[in-house]
Parts: C-alpha cells; structure tokens; sequence
C-alpha cells in the first residue's frame, strides 16, 4: 500500500500561510543548505519550472509518482501560465469548480477525492503520493494521511491559514526522524501511529 505524504512548510505555531495562503515570507529561509537537503532528499517536491531554474531537471524522482493538491495551491500556477506545475509527476487537483482541465497531464477529482486517494493508495508502485496543501484538501484527506513531511521556518505569524481546515478531532502520529538546520529550519517526520 501506498502512503499519502502531507509534505508542508508551515510557521512555529502551525500556519501555512497568511489567511489568504500567501507563504512568500518564507522564501528567505530556502537557503542553499536547506535547498541541498530538499532537492536530494526530495527532488520532485520542486516544481518543474523551479528544476529547469536550479538545473536539476533531471534528477529522477525519490519518493512520489503522484502529486494531489488543491484548486487554490494550482492557482498560483496557472496565475504564472503553468498548466502543469509537477509534469514529472502524475497530477491531480481537487476542485469542484475547476471544470474541464486545462492540461493533459493534469487530472480534475471533482467528487469523492478520499476514495479516489484511496484507489491511488492501492496502486502497485515504488513510490507513494504527494500531498500538496492547502488547508482545504488537507482537512478533507486528513483520515488518508499516514505521513507528515513538515518543514517548520522559525517565525511566529498568530494567525493565517492553519495546516489543517477540519473540525478537531485529535490524530497521533510518531516522529521518524528531525533534522535542523542552521537557518532555524526544522524538517519533522511523522508516521501515522496505527
């Protein structure tokens, strides 16, 4: 089986962005040691366009095949004119509104994403899935999700766009593995505890 990845970077008090999602402040702290650790560790986390920049197009993929993420996180790209955010992977964006998809690469899960995660979790393959924020879509897999990748920047925001948009309802999970860096930036791994 595979696993479904929330792979994050969030605040040290749990937010993603601004209330609008905006989490450009962060940018600044993708410096080159943090950036060496994400495109070795995880190379296809970094949008196409972004690994044609840094000359790293060719770096096969590590960890993921499949890249779920929602209407709101695919618009920053299609506001830049990139219908295909993550072509070396398979794509799906869950909208309800979204309608046709402007790119063949790019499948539209308009109704019932969990089931539609859970048939992708079932495929036979080395790789597991990508889950690429935002809140919503975080929220609406939060039962499908068995690891988190969080990548917590050392700011404090007090309010904006938490990880999760979902009523409470408490999860465990286990951490697997923490890495510093000299940044502040702290990347956490979490398995879901069974």
């Amino acid at each position: 089986m595979r696993k479904l990845t929330y792979f994050i970077a969030c605040s040290i008090d749990g937010f993603i962005g601004d209330p609008e999602g905006d989490a450009s402040y962060m940018y600044p702290f993708v410096d080159e040691e943090l950036l060496g650790h994400l495109t070795s560790e995880y190379p296809e986390t970094i949008p196409t366009h972004g690994r044609r920049q840094l000359g790293i197009d060719d770096l096969p993929n590590k960890r993921f095949d499949t890249i779920v993420q929602g209407r709101a996180s695919y618009d920053l790209a299609l506001k830049e004119g990139i219908t295909s955010p993550y072509a070396h992977l398979r794509e799906y964006v869950a909208s309800r509104t979204l309608g046709e998809s402007p790119d063949p690469n790019v499948e539209i899960v308009a109704d019932d994403l969990a089931g539609r995660v859970r048939a992708l979790k079932a495929e036979d393959s080395a790789y597991d899935i990508y889950l690429c924020g935002g809140a919503q879509i975080a929220g609406a897999l939060a039962d499908e999700i068995d690891e988190l990748v969080i990548k917590t920047y050392p700011v404090v925001q007090r309010s904006g766009m938490p990880m999760f948009a979902s009523a409470f309802s408490p999860t465990e999970f286990t951490l697997e593995s923490l890495r510093g860096f000299g940044n502040g930036v702290v990347v956490r791994t979490y398995g879901r505890k069974r």
